[in-house]
């Protein structure tokens, strides 16, 4: 299918340096790591805050909608029969460069410390505007323990359109990035773009949506939605993706079959979650930011953090929700008989302005860490990534001030790969991963 000038195909430049190795990439400047605690930075988030009361987990509480399967079918019927991740992945048409072929100042958005070991910049021609931006990501690790989905190893990266710049039927728009991993050395991908299904099926409009967070559990999508309403979540089904027939400005249905504002693929969203108690607000339900998989309870969960300013006084909370463990209801959260999610875990932190989080049990530890990766107060720079418990927290420090922004500039979400034991996450200019073991010993 033809795709105008954003969404041709492009020529690969020269070929790609060989796949990195365990080295830490070079950097502008040597990080001298030492480990700190919370006396020792005035900003530090400090200990987490237990959430136990009625008063305090209530407003968690979701509610599950599920797009009706005659809805989903009629779409389908329409449409054309529904293709999979792995077609997808097998078309992927945008290339991108490792570290080394990358701008300097692309590498100068990395991480200072600890250093990434795997990077990767995207296509010019997706990465020289400021309309679309970088914000999530969610790694082979969310999905099976040898880290492959269908025959090709994926890393899935959820853009999101300015609601102020750009063309004005795109702002707020919502698309992933189908990265093929197969070849370390040469990462490719293909656009797909994230829909809501209207009109019982006969048609679907772009979901207005910034997806800030995503996690990939079994054959579903979870992905955020935009701050300020009362849905919490969209799922997508990594099964249904279905093809567009024409190439076209428009979303939805045209004369003549299918467009989506020039993209070949469209997903349409197979479910959501919405606040009980309604919009998202300081007092209320909170604003999802942050989202990722944590394979280590029982069952599986999924664990959030909540959107603030980096420059308010609002600290935000962490939380988690159960996955559900009924075969038929494979990477959907766990509900009660009238369709309600309630929240297993939650804490208030210190930090503000967080667009990452984790929770991994280290070896040994009786609980969970929470790492939270938060913009710094001016939005400006590198950001902070701490690790928090009940004890306290500690980041690395770097540079001659021993500063703690050693993080990526405006970096995005989190996710462990389970295969690889690394933690995938974006910068506003790189995709690049960082052993979570080389994170912890920074940590001392």
């Amino acid at each position: 299918m033809k795709h105008r000038g954003r969404h041709r195909r492009r020529r690969r430049g020269a070929a790609l340096r060989a796949v990195l190795t365990g080295t830490a990439l070079a950097l502008t400047g040597a990080a001298t790591l030492i480990s700190v605690s919370q006396a020792d930075v005035t900003d530090s988030p400090g200990t987490l805050k237990p959430l136990s009361s009625p008063a305090q987990t209530g407003p968690l509480r979701l509610q599950e909608r599920l797009v009706p399967a005659r809805t989903l079918n009629r779409l389908s019927a329409a449409m054309g029969r529904p293709v999979g991740a792995d077609t997808v992945l097998a078309s992927a048409d945008h290339g991108m460069r490792e570290s080394a072929d990358c701008s300097s100042a692309d590498r100068a958005s990395l991480p200072v410390a600890p250093a990434a070991t795997r990077a990767y910049c995207w296509d010019p021609a997706d990465a020289a505007g400021t309309a679309w931006r970088p914000a999530s990501v969610t790694t082979p690790g969310d999905t099976d323990d040898d880290g492959v989905r269908g025959t090709h190893r994926a890393l899935l990266a959820g853009w999101t359109h300015s609601t102020a710049t750009g063309r004005a039927d795109e702002r707020g728009l919502a698309r992933v990035a189908f990265v093929n991993a197969d070849d370390p050395a040469r990462l490719a991908y293909r656009w797909v773009l994230l829909v809501v299904p209207v009109d019982g099926g006969r048609d679907y409009r772009g979901l207005a949506s910034g997806i800030s967070g995503m996690a990939w559990y079994r054959d579903k999508l979870l992905v955020t939605a935009r701050s300020g309403g009362a849905d919490a979540l969209y799922v997508y089904d990594l099964d249904r993706i279905q093809r567009t027939s024409v190439d076209g400005p428009a979303i939805g249905r045209v004369p003549g079959g299918w467009s989506a504002d020039g993209y070949r693929y469209v997903m349409p969203a197979v479910g959501s979650y919405r606040f009980a108690a309604g919009r998202c607000s300081p007092l209320g339900p909170p604003c999802p930011g942050a989202l990722a998989l944590d394979r280590g309870t029982a069952p599986d969960s999924l664990v959030a953090a909540e959107w603030t300013a980096p420059d308010g006084d609002r600290n935000a909370r962490l939380w988690r929700y159960a996955f559900s463990t009924d075969p038929a209801r494979g990477g959907l959260l766990a509900t009660d008989s009238a369709g309600r999610v309630k929240a297993v875990e939650a804490y208030r932190t210190g930090a503000a302005g967080i667009r990452g989080v984790l929770s991994y049990r280290r070896p040994g530890a009786a609980q969970p860490s929470w790492y939270v990766g938060h913009l710094p107060g001016s939005r400006d720079g590198h950001g902070g990534l701490w690790r928090q418990d009940s004890a306290g927290a500690k980041a690395p420090h770097c540079g001659a001030d021993a500063s703690h922004r050693c993080w990526a500039q405006s970096a995005g979400s989190l996710s462990y790969g389970q295969e690889t034991g690394e933690v995938w996450s974006l910068s506003d200019r790189m995709l690049f991963a960082v052993p979570l073991a080389e994170l912890d010993r920074s940590l001392g």
